[in-house]
């Protein structure tokens, strides 16, 4: 007899992804000489730390490789990938794109609770201008709930990937000087056309928002 259906939610993640996950959040909490853009991936050495073997290891390296976060290099083994400007400028451009789009379809057919739910997001963001971090999390919040109720799971994991390899710039655009207040008030413009249910007014104030990130970044 087969396993009821809630059984099989409960299955235990693959080791490779939970590897794949603890070399994720190193890369993108890189410290200099461990993991930072450039730097050789040293499966031996990692196996031995883990106490695994190098076939779960090897396995999330092609994860992170699919993902942006690693390039393997013929006959060289994987590095962690370096972004330099030109990479930034295609992340961002496509994120304009992508996040746009998704705005605009937030605008014409989230109902009036999903539309409380980024508001309320909002709200935090802005009660969260003196504390670098919060704010940072809670504006990717903001971004992340917007394309879930957009409802386009292909953008969603474009998107995902994208910010990911947008991690990798270790000058944070929200590190500049007024961009967090910047950044406030581009979100409060998506907001107002949201709420007046104006997807084009939608669609420009999220491009806008993007593309100042990206000069931020620059």
């Amino acid at each position: 007899m087969n396993a009821p259906l809630s059984h099989a939610r409960l299955k235990p993640r693959p080791l490779y992804e939970e590897v794949a996950e603890l070399l994720r959040q190193r890369i993108f909490a890189a410290k200099q000489g461990d993991m930072e853009p450039g730097a050789w991936i040293d499966e031996l050495k990692l196996a031995q730390e883990y106490g695994i073997s190098r076939t779960p290891l090897r396995e999330a390296i092609k994860v992170l490789a699919a993902e942006g976060l690693v390039t393997m290099k013929m006959r060289r083994g994987a590095y962690v990938t370096e972004v330099n400007a030109k990479d930034l400028y295609d992340v961002f451009h496509l994120m304009a794109v992508l996040e746009a789009d998704a705005a605009a379809s937030v605008a014409k057919n989230a109902t009036a609770e999903q539309l409380k739910e980024l508001e309320s997001l909002h709200q935090q963001l802005e009660k969260s201008t003196k504390d670098r971090v919060k704010f940072f999390q809670l504006n990717e919040a903001f971004h992340v709930k917007l394309l879930d109720i957009a409802n386009n799971r292909w953008a969603g994991q474009m998107v995902a990937d994208l910010r990911k390899v947008m991690k990798l710039n270790r000058a944070q655009s929200l590190l500049k000087a007024g961009r967090i207040e910047e950044s406030l008030a581009e979100h409060a413009a998506i907001m107002v056309a949201l709420k007046k249910r104006d997807a084009a007014a939608a669609q420009v104030a999220m491009r806008s928002h993007i593309e100042s990130g990206q000069e931020a970044a620059a």
